[in-house]
């Protein structure tokens, strides 16, 4: 075989049947799934399908009255669409890099924007955290998961889980907190000196704070979600 030859480029970069399931990593950027029924994916996620599979939008009054008045200020990021039919889906999102989880009966909290995909058995409702209601922050929308089964959401880079104990709370960016256990509450936390500050750091006023026994997920990157200020 020729070094940089067609025939090579193919053999390297060709899809592969790895045997993972209904959710496969063909790399850490590009997720497929062998479907054959339904899942639901993040509107715009979808960037190839073999088989027959068609995409239907998320019913306007799918998950009640409730989730439709936040879809209507939290943006494309809490859109989703349904994947049916049978075949293959392949799925990406910014060249961001892919987790799977399996939940067990658990709750998941996962960013509107970050969420990929999931299993139709998982239960999802749209929570806004408290005390934004006078925000612009589209990015405090977020998806509560739960159930069993699988879920798959992205990241700028690789993440990193912070263990929040009773002892110790966790303050993050909301920019760069992707997801959190179901047995955290967060809360907005605003630093008042750092609005002094004139450029980028002055976003750093407005913090998420999150306190108990859990987890957080964080990215080292700062998605543009809310801009102090506003």
């Amino acid at each position: 075989m020729n070094r940089y030859s067609i025939e090579e480029f193919v053999q390297q970069t060709r899809q592969q049947d790895r045997g993972q399931g209904l959710f496969e990593m063909e790399s850490e950027r590009m997720l497929e799934l062998n479907l054959n029924g339904a899942l639901w994916t993040k509107m715009g996620s979808m960037v190839a399908y073999r088989g027959n599979v068609k995409f239907v939008r998320e019913g306007i009054l799918e998950q009640g009255i409730g989730n439709l008045l936040k879809k209507a200020v939290s943006g494309e990021g809490a859109r989703l669409t349904k994947a049916e039919g049978a075949g293959q889906v392949y799925l990406a999102d910014s060249g961001k890099k892919i987790t799977i989880l399996n939940l067990k009966g658990e709750t998941l909290f996962v960013n509107g924007n970050d969420l990929l995909a999931f299993e139709p058995t998982i239960k999802y409702e749209i929570k806004m955290m408290k005390k934004v209601s006078s925000m612009l922050a589209g990015g405090l929308f977020n998806i509560r998961l739960q159930g069993s089964g699988m879920v798959a959401f992205t990241t700028h880079y690789d993440p990193l889980t912070l263990m929040v104990t009773p002892d110790c709370p966790i303050t993050t960016d909301p920019n760069a907190t992707v997801a959190w256990s179901g047995t955290l509450e967060p809360q907005i936390k605003t630093d008042v000196s750092l609005k002094t500050f004139v450029g980028r750091g002055s976003g750093e006023s407005v913090q998420t704070q999150f306190a108990g026994n859990g987890f957080v997920v964080i990215q080292p990157y700062e998605e543009a979600y809310f801009q102090a200020g506003t």
